[in-house]
């Protein structure tokens, strides 16, 4: 199955999904990112946080979603709400939810208020790509209605932050 972590810019929150995914994930569960308007490079602070968690980011890039390099089972857009982030819909039959979370590229202040808006966003994602894992995948795969219905549910989960 391929996931696709999907927001705007494809530099932080959704290169963190794709990247904390593959970490965790069975085998046959493959996570791509991408996003409508690239910025063409991942956030230096995204690679910072990932390799600090010990996982690789090994060929991770900014890219669009016109060039994947699969096609999609899930599309979770994780865009947030703040700076009237419009999040992009992915066109085509996939089963879709909604992860909104804050993009911390947007966040101003110290270094240490930065870094910790990027692990907010880490740990958000990294909190609901463990819940999705724990899921009965293999019975859910059969049931994409079910499978709707926890990923949506997963979309509300926060950790303990």
């Amino acid at each position: 199955m391929n996931v696709l972590f999907l927001c705007t810019g494809n530099s932080c929150r959704s290169i963190l999904g794709e990247a904390t995914f593959n970490h965790l994930a069975p085998e046959g569960w493959q996570a791509m990112s991408a996003g409508s308007k690239p910025t063409g490079q991942v956030h230096p602070r995204s690679l910072a946080l990932l390799a600090r968690e010990g996982i690789d980011t090994t060929g991770y890039y900014s890219k669009s979603w016109n060039d994947l390099p699969a096609t999609p089972d899930i599309v979770l857009s994780v865009c947030g709400n703040a700076a009237n982030e419009t999040c992009p819909a992915y066109l085509g039959q996939v089963l879709r939810s909604h992860w909104g979370v804050e993009d911390p590229a947007h966040v101003t202040g110290s270094d240490a208020e930065i870094d910790a808006a990027f692990m907010t966003a880490y740990r958000i994602l990294r909190h609901r790509i463990e819940r999705f894992l724990a899921l009965p995948l293999a019975e859910l795969q059969q049931n994409p209605e079910c499978l709707k219905a926890e990923l949506d549910r997963i979309s509300t989960l926060l950790p303990s932050l």
